[in-house]
């Protein structure tokens, strides 16, 4: 257990994360929707394209503490602060990988039984080869921020077999103080896609 977050339930606030500017960041209420969607067990090895600012290895990491995440960002002063933030908050069974996907993929060891995808251009071999990788029952989970991304991303599921598709567009309000005023502010609408392999 972190000392910086005490709970069992994820859902870490955004600003207790390290960060990098124009470094992505999954927010909080994204992250939760993406966690759901992996449907980890106690156990999962989990691997994570795209990591970021790591704020998915980290929740995954507390909340699966016999679980193994693999980090993979291609940038290593975005990989030092995923190392940072997984420091902040104890957590020690994320394996950083810092190259490109998916040249990268074949240098990992562990199979994935899990994956997410955060986003990104020329996703379509990235999921193809993650998705060799996975074995049967294993999920991935895919995000997309504009619609030619979600089209690449379901023209993909379909030409790869994938089964018990979901897709969900998430649009989060937050409350934000203005002055003397608070009102509603729009965070970014973003698709998350998950499936399975079973076969």
């Amino acid at each position: 257990m972190s000392p910086l977050w005490k709970y069992v339930s994820p859902g870490i606030p955004d600003e207790l994360f390290e960060r990098l500017p124009g470094i992505p960041m999954s927010q909080r209420e994204i992250r939760l929707l993406l966690i759901s969607a992996l449907r980890l067990e106690a156990n999962s090895v989990v691997w994570d394209i795209g990591a970021g600012t790591g704020t998915i290895p980290v929740e995954i990491g507390l909340l699966c503490p016999q679980g193994q995440i693999v980090a993979i960002e291609r940038d290593e002063e975005v990989a030092n602060l995923i190392q940072l933030n997984c420091d902040r908050f104890g957590v020690k069974n994320v394996q950083i990988v810092i190259g490109s996907a998916p040249q990268c993929l074949k240098q990992i060891t562990t199979p994935p039984q899990r994956a997410c995808i955060e986003g990104g251009r020329g996703i379509k071999p990235i999921l193809q080869q993650v998705w060799a990788h996975l074995p049967i029952t294993g999920r991935i989970v895919v995000t997309a921020a504009s619609l030619e991304a979600l089209y690449e991303i379901s023209e993909s599921f379909t030409q790869l077999h994938a089964r018990n598709v979901e897709v969900v567009q998430a649009a989060v309000n937050r409350l934000e103080t203005r002055g003397n005023t608070r009102r509603l502010a729009a965070v970014d609408p973003l698709f998350i896609l998950s499936a399975e392999k079973l076969a």
